[in-house]
């Protein structure tokens, strides 16, 4: 049976309530002090009483089971819990500063501000994903920030967890969630697709960037589902300068079908950091909604209606990675890069929602000035560019499957480290000299890279030749 009200002074398995922050439709926040934990806490308790909405209870119980088998930055920290038999709660700790809603009155946003809080909001989705967890409710109120700038999820009682039930799904027919925001499958009850949060994410971005929302303010069943079938007004013609690179993001984010969309969230915030390797197609252009035909089309397929097997958040991302192979121009080194395609093109073969990234550092000297011309007078900025497309061309990908990066950096390991990091990159394919007397003075940069790499690393070496010959 639940205890008596929560209330300023009250101690709770060690925690001390403090005053009262937020009063939400399924929720209150109080501020919490607790021996040993030296970070500020929140203590969240579910409404419970007569009349309240069950879906409260049951919302509450999946962020109990979902908040403490998370981790890392982009989530708060988890310090207990308490069941409903004495008295429900969530201990966490409270993140400063205010979520994303307090910028609402400033939209719509610089372009170029709106693409920076999408790469970190995409690289806090992507890492929920590969801890199995779908949000299922991001919008400017679940968003923070750390000092550090990275965006933390908060309000997991709508989440989905691929190994855990989920009780929203078994225990009501209608879709929970901010009916803006909400992904067109979730009306069908889907609820196992990552992708619902990269189009949450996208109509984020389009009302950040636009201030309007593509979808409107609507939030009955009935007008919600017309998102089955109609699609927003482009950017465009609302802003016309706006970019088209991010038309093309965020149409792609916004796409009907999710398997029209992004596959993973870690592409999306790829795109995101690199706007100018953003391949532009039909989406980046348009002015104009789908034509009627195609909205009465969509709207009388049944087929989108057919039930569907269970996905794999897990298994999806895994076919979805983003290889970089980088790759070095500056010695005579045609079997070893010959070998790498080789590897790259296995590894691509069976994962056709791969992207690959290649890479080429031009290395600059500690002390010397750097020449942005060769010899002939060349640009070596461009040339390598060029040469790393030569080295794509065999493998014949399309043109949104592949990027093109010439980085610039005295260390060229530091360099590739970075950007895998950055990136969200999942493998690295690098060769590495047989024989090399810089090599053995200095180390390797496969070596370094090999072992400090916070992702899978394939090494690859030159094939040996055979004797005599």
């Amino acid at each position: 049976m639940a205890g008596p009200p929560i209330a300023p002074g009250a101690v709770i398995d060690g925690f001390t309530i403090g005053e009262q922050v937020h009063a939400g439709g399924m929720a209150t926040l109080w501020t919490a002090t607790c021996p040993g934990i030296d970070v500020p806490l929140l203590i969240k308790v579910p409404r419970i009483s007569e009349g309240e909405d069950p879906a409260a209870i049951v919302s509450f119980e999946m962020e109990q089971m979902i908040l403490p088998r998370l981790s890392g930055p982009h989530v708060p920290q988890c310090f207990g819990s308490g069941d409903f038999a004495r008295q429900a709660y969530v201990a966490m700790e409270r993140i400063p500063g205010k979520t994303l809603y307090h910028r609402l009155d400033d939209l719509p946003l610089p372009y170029e501000e709106a693409r920076v809080l999408g790469v970190r909001i995409a690289a806090a989705l992507a890492d929920l994903h590969r801890q199995n967890v779908i949000h299922h409710d991001l919008k400017p109120s679940s968003v923070m920030f750390r000092d550090t700038d990275k965006a933390v999820l908060i309000d997991f009682g709508l989440s989905h967890h691929n190994h855990l039930p989920d009780l929203l799904q078994e225990e009501f027919r209608l879709p929970y969630g901010t009916a803006p925001y909400m992904a067109p499958e979730r009306l069908l009850g889907v609820r196992d697709d990552p992708r619902s949060d990269i189009f949450s994410l996208g109509v984020l971005l389009y009302f950040f960037t636009t201030g309007e929302r593509p979808f409107g303010e609507t939030e009955t069943l009935r007008g919600m589902r017309r998102r089955l079938w109609r699609d927003p007004h482009p950017p465009r013609k609302l802003r016309a300068d706006y970019p088209p690179w991010l038309q093309e993001i965020v149409l792609h984010c916004l796409e009907i079908e999710p398997a029209w969309r992004y596959p993973t969230a870690a592409q999306l915030a790829f795109d995101l950091g690199n706007p100018d390797q953003v391949k532009l197609t039909g989406r980046a252009e348009r002015l104009k909604r789908d034509p009627l035909t195609t909205v009465w089309r969509r709207r009388f397929n049944r087929g989108v209606a057919i039930p569907r097997a269970k996905s794999d958040v897990a298994a999806q991302l895994a076919a979805s990675p983003i290889v970089m192979v980088a790759l070095d121009f500056t010695d005579d080194s045609q079997s070893l890069t010959d070998a790498m395609r080789v590897i790259a093109e296995q590894v691509l073969a069976t994962l056709p929602s791969a992207r690959l990234a290649c890479v080429n550092v031009l290395k600059l000297g500690r002390v010397t000035i750097d020449r942005t011309l060769d010899e002939e007078g060349k640009n070596k900025h461009i040339e390598r560019m060029i040469a790393l497309q030569h080295w794509a061309q065999p493998l014949k990908l399309d043109e949104g499957r592949l990027t093109v990066h010439v980085l610039e950096a005295i260390d060229p390991a530091s360099a590739i480290l970075e950007f895998a990091v950055v990136n969200q990159v999942d493998r690295i394919v690098i060769g590495a000299r047989q024989n090399s007397f810089m090599r053995s003075l200095l180390g390797s940069v496969s070596s370094k890279v090999a072992g400090e790499a916070p992702c899978t690393v394939t090494v690859v070496r030159p094939p040996r030749v055979a004797a005599g010959k």
